[in-house]
């Protein structure tokens, strides 16, 4: 049924794995459709808990190289599109109504760190990587900074997304980005124990305090996601995008522009 994903339903638990290994787990456009229809179909299931993990060595390296190709040659209409589709996949995870566990096993990057971050639950290997790298390729982190500057505040936040450094699971924690390491022999047992936890409390307590901690925040989030999709579309027609997805892919240090535009 699905392509970049898998979906195991066991019992009132499902598991989601991001399955392009080969890919390091890339976002691609199949897999922000997929991603959403999986969310839909365990929602409307019998299941109450479910876990994001990553196939292989990483959870997801962010956004596929070759969605990154095809955009600088987008329109600014498909821009926008584009960019209202991931705002909706990541406000999707962010106000699931069921509780959601990420158990990272690797380098979450970008996209990557902001599905794994806006679990209710995040618990990651040591060795696991976290950061938001838009700003080393001309690119914006501008969807993910709603929901990031709530989580941890604006002062990291800045440092996060303007620095574009990868953070260790150690100081992941400490920032408030994930809530516990596990040994990577655990992780799986680990998520499943907490699953379970969740799983003997109340059904209805669960889904009405999620509700209440979205709803509290939905109306601002809304309109901060509505200026961040407009910007993420703007950047993606700047000489310093085009730049920086050209040095990526060559592999060679960027020539930024002077024109701040």
């Amino acid at each position: 049924m699905y392509e970049t994903l898998t979906l195991e339903l066991s019992g009132q638990l499902a598991t989601l794995t991001l399955n392009r290994p080969d890919k390091r787990n890339a976002i691609s456009s199949r897999m922000i459709s997929e991603l959403q229809s999986a969310l839909d179909q365990i929602e409307h299931g019998h299941t109450r808990v479910a876990i994001i993990t990553g196939a292989g060595k990483s959870f997801c390296a962010g956004m596929d190289l070759e969605m990154l190709s095809a955009i600088a040659t987008q329109s600014a209409a498909e821009n926008m599109d584009d960019s209202r589709r991931m705002a909706r996949m990541f406000r999707r995870v962010w106000s699931f109504s069921k509780p959601l566990i990420a158990a990272v096993n690797g380098a979450a990057l970008a996209g990557g760190c902001g599905i794994a971050t806006l679990c209710d639950f995040t618990l990651a290997v040591p060795e696991a990587k976290f950061g938001y790298t838009e700003v080393k390729i001309g690119f914006l982190p501008a969807i993910v900074s709603v929901f990031l500057t709530r989580q941890i505040g604006d002062k990291h936040a800045r440092d996060l997304l303007l620095t574009g450094r990868l953070v260790h699971a150690d100081e992941a924690a400490k920032l408030g980005l994930i809530s516990e390491i596990v040994p990577a022999e655990r992780l799986m047992h680990r998520a499943k124990e907490l699953a379970d936890t969740l799983i003997a409390a109340s059904p209805v307590s669960l889904t009405r305090a999620k509700r209440l901690l979205t709803s509290a925040a939905a109306a601002s989030v809304d309109a901060d996601l509505e200026r961040a999709i407009l910007e993420n579309a703007r950047i993606r027609c700047t000489a310093d995008f085009k730049e920086g997805l050209a040095s990526f892919l060559e592999k060679r240090k960027p020539v930024w522009s002077t024109d701040l535009e």
